[in-house]
């Protein structure tokens, strides 16, 4: 009988069709190694396999994202907790050990080499429902986004290609009334055969904001144009197909934004991540996304250098005092806090009068709203830990 281990590392090389699970001894021999499918029967039966190998046993994994959110489930539901080694580490970890070969295995056990040698990795906690529910929407929204810039830059592209005086007259990315017009009018000769009385009323039958503005807008344009372009009546056909989607699509970032509000308002601290000037429900819910349990955080120092706002050193020898830009740090945590950070200097107030002060210093518009960012940071774990609401001056401190 094979004596019971005191410790044992596994790596998990995750994938969406299966898993390679790979287990090292305290000396770094390889233990136990097989391919797992990416399913409960087969990750419930490796589980019990590798619990029966050793006393305790350490997880580490390189996916902390969908393909891994069954095992990563199972691991919290017996008890188990896996640690989380990004892949550039992986790969880099990969250079250290003999041979050049490249296979699930390979990386499962540089995995649990990584883990079993380091003790710096930051743990993966499965998270809460409202947390799961608002990582979901989030990201529908971000793809459903880019989705419209795509449909926007082709619609731009091919009606440029046949009207490109109607091209440059809106911007169509923020116009609903422009994007309403192209679903039935795409031609210099349409426009003008409608004329201004006819297009006004139809604008308006659509609900469409000033329409005799945009109708007056559109046959200007017409009537620099008398040319019919070769594919025309293809291309128009297709800018309305493409203008209908792109209506369609904004309906449903509405509903997605709604349901966003709805789940973030839930939050029992959501009232005061939204009272910080500049951060909304979206950002919110995505701030919630992105940094996760603040827990793990020891102060606001750690929490603004997850998000890249903390210069790093890089001395030698004499050569002392040199701070750069980060490189590993969350991007999601950082766009949070420099879009809510940009928002916040619209309007008069202690945020607009630092940016001002950090521009009157030297700075540029980047370097002043980073600062600004980092210094929101301090502010926003403050109001988190005091667990009140954003305040334009400091509560006054009661002496003892």
């Amino acid at each position: 009988m094979a004596e019971q281990l005191t410790h044992l590392w596994v790596g998990i090389d995750a994938g969406k069709a299966h898993h390679w699970l790979t287990a090292v001894d305290e000396t770094g021999a390889t233990v136990w190694s097989e391919k797992v499918p990416n399913d409960e029967s087969a990750i419930l039966t490796a589980l019990g396999e590798i619990l029966a190998l050793a006393d305790q046993v350490h997880w580490a994994v390189d996916i902390a994202g969908t393909a891994s959110a069954l095992l990563l489930a199972l691991l919290a539901a017996h008890g188990q907790q896996a640690l989380y080694v990004p892949g550039r580490t992986v790969n880099r970890m990969s250079g250290s050990y003999r041979g050049e070969a490249k296979t699930d295995a390979r990386d499962a056990y540089v995995i649990a080499e990584t883990a079993r040698l380091r003790r710096d990795f930051t743990s993966i906690d499965v998270p809460a429902q409202l947390a799961a529910d608002l990582a979901l929407l989030t990201a529908h929204r971000t793809d459903l986004i880019a989705d419209r810039v795509r449909m926007l830059n082709r619609l731009r592209d091919m009606l440029a290609g046949i009207f490109p005086a109607l091209e440059r007259a809106f911007d169509y990315a923020d116009h609903k009334g422009a994007l309403i017009l192209l679903t039935r009018h795409q031609t210099p000769a349409a426009i003008r055969r409608h004329g201004q009385t006819r297009l006004t009323a139809w604008l308006k039958g659509r609900n469409v904001r000033n329409p005799d503005a945009v109708a007056t807008t559109a046959l200007q344009a017409a009537r620099t144009q008398r040319t019919t372009l070769p594919g025309q009546d293809v291309a128009a056909s297709i800018v309305a197909d493409i203008a209908t989607q792109t209506l369609a699509l904004d309906d449903r970032l509405k509903h997605i934004d709604q349901q966003i509000r709805q789940t973030f308002h839930t939050h029992p601290q959501a009232n005061i991540i939204e009272s910080l000037p500049g951060m909304g429900p979206i950002l919110g819910a995505e701030f919630i996304v992105a940094a996760g349990d603040l827990s793990t955080y020891a102060d606001a120092g750690h929490l603004a250098s997850a998000a890249g706002l903390v210069p790093v050193p890089r001395d030698s020898g004499r050569r002392t005092g040199n701070l750069h830009r980060p490189k590993r740090y969350s991007r999601r945590l950082r766009r949070v806090f420099y879009l809510s950070a940009q928002t916040s200097i619209i309007r008069e107030g202690p945020n607009r009068d630092y940016y001002l002060k950090k521009r009157t210093e030297g700075c540029k518009h980047v370097q002043a709203v980073i600062a600004l960012a980092r210094r929101r940071a301090d502010v926003l774990w403050a109001l988190l830990c005091d667990d009140r609401v954003f305040t334009v001056h400091p509560p006054v401190v009661q002496a003892a």
